[in-house]
């Protein structure tokens, strides 16, 4: 960084920086590594927990029911809409198990699956995508954030979250999760520019799935990878293999655990693929062809965990038996759930907005309920 002397400056003029400008931290250990961290199908995968690989597989295969489920759910006029999440389950399944109890996730719209995996109620968290009660579950009692419709905004919650623990004292982390499309947001840069001065304890997850809608990554950033972004930032940044579901829970649990200790903020860049349409509202086909689908099919999270297990002996074919049949519960479960008709009251439009009513509030619902009074006098 050098300062270039003007033509015709006083002679006093300083041709180069003071002090000051010389950089905060040393950018090398902030880079991420030039290759996605793998652990499946590597030497690292024999140090691996092999009861985490186990549950790791039993989340991923009902998380793929559970996706499976909710798109037919939107055929069938239950849902309004709903973002699969299919081909990035591991991100998934990964963040919710990654984090403790007592830490927050703060998750995109896409990430109900990520909600479900944290133990919420799987109807629930569809709960919002129907049209129905707000967010459809105390975030407080589950430590979910509302799921975010608005791209990147729940960042800066995360990092507010996050800062505030930890001037309290409390031993808490927030993940927040978000697309390679949020990463374009203001909101992104201000999460990640605030979390950093503050060395709040937060990380962030982003799902790089190749594309925002219709709008492939080499649109939207020139930069190597979305994980060296961090470095302008002045936090660590790591690029993990999305579709590996050790490597994810590896990178976010070593991310989880340094920002406990107090080490500050990181971004994860997971690399995946989004392996259904944006949602259900869009056709794919229109901006991808299905021959770059069925190369990413080859590098299935289920199956790239299941030959793991398998190779080591630890899965035979009445375990896989077992996790399709306990998905095949857990779907039936929320057929049943989603197939009741929700009993709402337009009141409850007003409820939880704020811990007091505001005067438009207190009169918006006064002409709410004069109408509706009138409405059954009608009748």
């Amino acid at each position: 960084m050098t300062v270039q002397e003007l033509p015709g400056a006083a002679a006093a003029y300083r041709p180069t920086p003071p002090p000051a400008w010389k950089p905060r931290t040393d950018p090398a250990p902030l880079l991420p590594d030039p290759e996605p961290y793998r652990v499946l199908g590597t030497d690292a995968a024999a140090g691996v927990d092999p009861e985490l690989l186990l549950r790791l597989y039993a989340e991923l295969v009902r998380g793929r029911r559970y996706n499976a489920q909710a798109t037919a759910l939107t055929k069938q006029g239950r849902l309004a809409v709903y973002p699969s999440s299919t081909g990035q389950e591991a991100c998934e399944v990964a963040a919710a198990l990654a984090i403790e109890e007592r830490d927050w996730l703060f998750p995109s719209y896409r990430d109900t699956l990520a909600a479900v995996a944290r133990g919420l109620d799987p109807v629930q968290a569809l709960t919002l995508l129907r049209g129905d009660w707000h967010t459809g579950y105390d975030p407080h009692e589950h430590r979910i954030a509302p799921l975010c419709t608005p791209l990147a905004t729940q960042l800066p919650h995360a990092v507010g979250l996050a800062h505030a623990a930890r001037l309290k004292g409390d031993d808490v982390v927030a993940l927040a999760m978000v697309g390679d499309g949020g990463t374009s947001e203001g909101d992104f840069h201000e999460a990640l520019n605030f979390a950093a001065v503050w060395q709040a304890p937060v990380v962030f997850l982003v799902q790089n799935n190749g594309f925002a809608i219709s709008v492939p990554l080499a649109k939207q950033t020139a930069a190597p990878s979305l994980a060296h972004k961090a470095v302008g930032y002045g936090m660590p940044g790591r690029l993990v293999d999305g579709n590996d579901a050790a490597a994810v829970h590896e990178v976010l649990a070593d991310a989880v655990a340094r920002a406990r200790r107090g080490g500050g903020p990181t971004l994860i860049e997971a690399v995946t693929y989004r392996m259904d349409a944006h949602t259900n509202a869009d056709d794919a086909t229109r901006y991808r062809v299905e021959s770059e689908v069925e190369a990413w099919r080859a590098h299935d999270p289920i199956r790239l965990l299941e030959r793991e297990l398998t190779e080591r002996g630890l899965l035979d074919e009445d375990g896989k038996r077992a996790a399709a049949d306990a998905a095949e519960t857990m779907a039936a479960s929320l057929r049943e759930g989603m197939n009741a008709d929700p009993v709402l009251d337009p009141m409850d439009l007003f409820a939880h907005v704020y811990a007091e009513q505001t005067s438009q509030l207190r009169e918006q619902a006064a002409q709410l309920r004069a109408e509706l009074d009138a409405e059954g006098e009608a009748r």
